[in-house]
């Protein structure tokens, strides 16, 4: 077994220049953990978010750290007390964001975080899968509890946490409602959405009546979506946790969801994908050394679905 291996790691907080393609030790696993070969990798926005140091103070990292948390691959090794794996078996995961990332040849991982990749996809797509849909997941319907017939209004549908919303929504039997530009209307339109809101040309602001709102913006954008609850709809962020005041003024619930790993949830989701009840769409794939780029793209906050990261054939 080799003692290197290639990962793209940061020395300090800052932009894009603080991204090191270099050479790094090859983690070691613990009795509860395994071993996984990366064939591909996924950006999300917390990646260059934890780049830029803004959540320091709620993520306590140390440096040198690998970024990056998702992942497809296989397993090469696993700890003492893993009987639930062995090598060989294709896996994916949201690891742990508070150890060290996917953005790698190898990663350690625990044990109880992976699920078998869906086998209808291939590496690329299966990287793709776990953060956002975990996001839109547990956020749809953990927090909020959405019920069939319910109008959820689902911000920035085209994008890789909204494409999973917008898919999960409607296989709970939900009315969805998607803000996007018109360039991506029929994508929306594709993955399910009823009614589609182009945000250059018209103001969601003057929906009512929804049930459920999810927040995939922050901003003005939540403040702006109160107005569009019922009495007793919910407001369900993955930005930031929702005014409590704004909340009470329309008698709304204030929810925040930040994804959590769960292998559970990630084999339900093997099982849609398989069934060919969940499409996943990739923008655009960027090998490892080419990683500034990709963290580059995924800041204009214009990504049609999720960017990939290739990273072994």
């Amino acid at each position: 077994m080799q003692t290197t291996h290639k990962a793209v790691r940061i020395h300090q907080f800052g932009g894009t220049e603080a991204l090191s393609y270099e050479d790094a030790p090859v983690p070691t696993i613990q009795p509860d953990e395994v071993l996984v070969k990366i064939h591909a990798s996924s950006i999300n926005p917390v990646d260059w978010k934890v780049r830029e140091g803004y959540l320091k103070d709620f993520i306590p990292h140390t440096f040198p750290l690998t970024l990056g948390w998702d992942f497809a691959g296989e397993v090469v090794a696993v700890g003492a007390n893993v009987s639930d794996w062995k090598p060989g078996a294709a896996v994916y995961a949201r690891p742990d964001i508070g150890r060290d990332g996917a953005y790698a040849e190898y990663i350690a991982v625990r044990a109880n975080e992976i699920a078998a990749k869906p086998a209808s996809i291939n590496w690329q797509e299966a990287a793709a899968v776990p953060l956002v849909a975990l996001t839109a997941w547990q956020s749809l319907y953990e927090a909020a509890n959405i019920q069939a017939g319910e109008r959820v209004l689902i911000h920035a549908g085209a994008g890789g946490v909204g494409t999973f919303a917008i898919q999960l929504a409607k296989l709970r039997g939900a009315y969805v409602i998607t803000t996007t530009s018109a360039k991506n209307s029929d994508l929306v339109k594709a993955l399910g959405a009823d009614e589609v809101i182009d945000y250059t040309q018209s103001d969601f602001s003057t929906l009512r009546d929804i049930d459920v709102v999810f927040d995939t913006m922050g901003g003005e954008v939540q403040d702006k979506s109160w107005q569009t609850l019922k009495r007793g709809g919910r407001l369900v962020s993955i930005i930031s946790q929702p005014s409590e005041e704004a909340a009470a003024q329309v008698g709304a619930t204030p929810l925040f969801c930040f994804v959590q790993p769960s292998a559970a949830q990630l084999q339900s989701l093997a099982t849609l994908i398989d069934a060919g009840k969940i499409k996943i769409i990739i923008d655009s794939v960027y090998p490892l050394k080419d990683i500034a780029a990709a963290h580059a793209k995924s800041a204009t906050g214009r990504t049609r679905g999720k960017i990939v990261i290739q990273v072994s054939a």
